[in-house]
């Protein structure tokens, strides 16, 4: 019923239409256009813009987008034909006002607050782009925290910072039903 909405845009185009799991908690004010997955237990929070007119998006189970974030991906070009898709596993955590773009973020990857992902990059398992930073085309390894722009490692992360972050996820996840409560909306089918 998500399509019956008035408060958001999910649109096709070029033929790709958004797919949306019934679980997925969308906010108000969001835009899903184009050839767009989205998993289960997902939370696309107030005003983001998820554009996949120019090639595919992917987000996985129990992901959350935050407020103000937007996600796009890099047409093909002579240089490179398939362009750049965006990837984001599951479990993962975008802070508020991130742009993320033609990247691939791993399972648990955590993208902070103002933070920007480009075209090219990589961010592994468990690791960790800082509030503010910027990522252009490079790989965060495993388990790392990188700082700055541009980006550069800062150090390894420990078990209980991992775990945060996942207590993070499992917190979004309980939020985006409290709030799909709050504003009369079906969430979890």
């Amino acid at each position: 019923m998500i399509q019956d909405r008035t408060d958001i845009t999910v649109a096709a185009i070029h033929g790709n239409a958004p797919r949306i799991h019934p679980s997925a908690f969308i906010a108000s004010g969001c835009r899903i256009i184009g050839d767009v997955e989205i998993g289960p237990d997902v939370s696309i929070w107030y005003n983001c813009v998820i554009r996949a007119d120019v090639n595919r998006i992917v987000i996985g189970a129990r992901t959350n987008v935050q407020d103000g974030s937007v996600i796009h991906c890099d047409s093909p070009k002579r240089s490179r034909p398939e362009g750049y898709a965006t990837l984001i596993g599951e479990d993962v955590l975008i802070g508020h006002m991130a742009m993320v773009h033609g990247c691939v973020l791993e399972d648990r990857a955590f993208v902070g607050l103002g933070a920007i992902v480009m075209d090219g990059s990589h961010i592994e398992s468990d690791a960790m782009l800082a509030a503010g930073a910027q990522l252009t085309g490079k790989r965060i390894p495993a388990r790392q925290l990188w700082i700055g722009r541009p980006a550069k490692y800062l150090r390894d992360l420990d078990d209980a910072a991992i775990a945060a972050n996942q207590a993070g996820v499992r917190g979004y996840v309980q939020n985006g039903r409290h709030h799909a409560q709050a504003l009369g909306l079906n969430y979890g089918a």
